[in-house]
């Protein structure tokens, strides 16, 4: 099993291009089962998701996948023999799964789909995904671990709140309800960017008619089909965000391209509590790291367009090196405070309580041996292990390699002393 070779105190500087974003990736391939054409994809992550998403694509579903690793680009299209039945294998590594039930229903009128799973981050039930598209009139039974769904003739669009904000469940509906018979309004809606802008924009090119209406609410009018189209992917924001901490809590200075600031407001509005100094350009940040890190007093996560849960464990990381106390409220995850016992291992002091974690501040991280739990935990630790005294090593990396591409190349590029082993 492949793991981390850090050895630290590293300064980190130069340049780095973010890739394209997984979250909007994902969602956006599983909507390419609603074409009947070739669509092309471009400015995919190489990442362990995006493999697992096009392999279900072309084993278990037959669809044609053909990927073009050097351009970072994948063309898909529909063949004559498509099956409708995602087996378990594949489809419990990766929670994102499920997003492929509500095209399947939309366009092929059946389905049968493992249960999904991914990162043991909390409970993140399907049930607003299967109670969503019920109001849309699919159908379904869960037997043995599987969920066996179908609807008699179409898809018909009605008026959906959601009884709370899930951005899986926002984008499993919208992708179901282009094709669903008339209008679909859909309320209390995720509005992460990848759901917003670049899945609706991805849609909306190929022809589907999708309007959001007020902040969280969005109508759909459905249509018979799409055109065959050519899309690029936004840059990943969580990648950015974690470069931007690693950035800071070394005392960088980094260059950052890929991504429109504007998108990482909030993110960047927090680092410069805690000192950094940062300019943004078009597709550009420019961030420096404070030769002392400030405390922030309390940081709590929310949906977008609050702070990400995505970005909580890289910015613990970052405040047990800050001048004081701060406090986080996870309020997304309740087992997102995973990565609290391997950072006490690099020496941090965090109380945790309820859903709250108090960081004394003031640590200096010492090297050990340390165990990944999920994907931005794992990430905290490379970042902790950057600055930290001495040699650390983080097993488990897999959970790495599902949503960063090859991330000890780019940290490696910027002055990190990391390296890959088995």
């Amino acid at each position: 099993m492949e793991k981390f070779l850090v050895k630290g105190p590293s300064k980190i500087k130069g340049e780095i291009k973010i890739s394209g974003s997984k979250n909007s990736s994902l969602p956006i391939l599983c909507a390419s089962i609603l074409f009947d054409k070739r669509v092309e994809i471009k400015n995919l992550p190489k990442v362990r998701d995006i493999e697992t998403l096009l392999e279900i694509l072309s084993k278990s579903l037959g669809f044609a996948v053909r990927r073009n690793k050097q351009k970072n680009s994948v063309i898909i299209f529909k063949t004559k023999k498509i099956n409708t039945f995602c087996s378990y294998k594949l489809v419990s590594t990766m929670r994102a799964s499920i997003n492929l039930l509500g095209p399947l229903i939309s366009k092929y009128k059946k389905a049968t789909l493992s249960l999904p799973g991914g990162c043991l981050i909390g409970a993140r039930p399907v049930n607003y995904h299967l109670s969503a598209l019920k109001k849309l009139g699919m159908k379904y039974k869960i037997k043995k671990g599987y969920i066996h769904a179908h609807v008699e003739k179409n898809l018909v669009g009605t008026t959906i709140k959601f009884p709370k904000i899930s951005v899986g469940a926002t984008a499993n509906t919208i992708i179901a309800a282009c094709f669903a018979k008339g209008k679909t309004i859909l309320k209390n809606c995720a509005i992460e960017p990848e759901i917003k802008y670049d899945l609706t924009n991805f849609l909306n090119k190929a022809g589907a008619k999708i309007k959001w209406i007020g902040k969280r609410t969005v109508r759909i009018y459905g249509v018979k089909s799409l055109k065959s189209i050519s899309y690029s992917v936004m840059g990943d924001r969580i990648e950015c965000g974690t470069f931007c901490v690693a950035a800071t809590i070394s005392n960088g200075n980094l260059k950052i391209k890929g991504l429109n600031p504007n998108i990482i407001n909030t993110e960047l509005n927090y680092l410069k509590k805690t000192g950094a100094k940062i300019k943004k350009s078009k597709n550009e940040i420019h961030i420096k790291g404070p030769k002392k890190v400030k405390c922030i007093k309390f940081l709590q996560t929310k949906e977008y367009d609050g702070f990400p849960t995505d970005l909580q464990a890289q910015f613990m990381a970052l405040l047990c090196k800050a001048n004081g106390q701060s406090i986080i409220s996870e309020n997304i995850f309740e087992n997102r405070f995973m990565h609290v016992a391997e950072l006490r291992r690099l020496g941090a002091k965090i109380l945790i309580r309820g859903n709250k974690a108090i960081i004394e501040g003031n640590t200096n991280f010492e090297g050990a041996e340390l165990m990944s739990s999920d994907l931005r935990a794992s990430v905290a630790l490379v970042i902790a292990a950057s600055v930290a005294n001495g040699k650390s090593i983080i097993n488990r990396i897999y959970h790495l390699d599902r949503g960063y591409e090859r991330i000890e190349k780019k940290l490696k590029k910027v002055g990190v002393n990391i390296k890959r082993i088995s």
